[in-house]
């Protein structure tokens, strides 16, 4: 899905993060990619993406749903309240990030890897597999190399969960109501 279509655009931004190279140097290296490897070269990366977003929406809804059912009984109502989403969200959200955190730093790691070897004109050499990436990862930095970033992540999608769940539950509430009062005028 949307994976597949922002991954080139991830790697870019990878690519720029890590190695501060200007526009022009970067426009250089991935036309070099595409010309030594092709268009394939743009979704490097693809793969663990997909490891971390596929669990990520799994665990995420099913953890909101089981968070705002839990909220709405705890606090005795049938409709959840901007609270009890944003929390549900803000909650959700840390466990999917943290659980799905470790295909976040094989990611991140194959494309800082494969674009360093680019800069410098160099075959890759390495394995790229998610597990070779994983294994690398351990071994230079034991297991908690594969949570690298834990606090920067959470801060960043925490709220951001907690944000969208909230703003769509709260539109769809208002349109709701909304319909319903249509509806009933139009009875009358």
């Amino acid at each position: 899905g949307s994976a597949t279509v922002i991954s080139p655009l991830e790697l870019i931004r990878t690519k720029l993060q890590s190695q501060k190279q200007s526009y022009r140097q970067l426009t250089a290296c991935i036309r070099s990619a595409v010309e030594a490897e092709g268009w394939r070269s743009l979704w490097r990366g693809l793969g663990p993406t997909l490891l971390r977003d596929v669990p990520f929406s799994a665990i995420y809804w099913y953890n909101y749903e089981r968070g705002k059912s839990w909220l709405c009984e705890r606090h005795k109502t049938r409709e959840p309240t901007f609270s009890i989403t944003f929390t549900s969200g803000a909650v959700s959200g840390s466990i999917a990030a943290i659980v799905t955190l470790p295909f976040d730093v094989v990611k991140t790691r194959r494309q800082v890897e494969l674009g360093e070897l680019q800069a410098k004109n160099l075959p890759c050499k390495l394995s790229s597999s998610t597990l070779a990436v994983m294994s690398r990862i351990v071994a230079q930095d034991g297991f908690k190399g594969l949570f690298a970033g834990f606090l920067p992540r959470l801060i960043k999608v925490a709220p951001a969960c907690a944000i969208m769940i909230s703003s769509y539950e709260s539109g769809k509430a208002f349109f709701r109501k909304r319909n319903q009062e249509r509806i009933q005028r139009s009875l009358q």
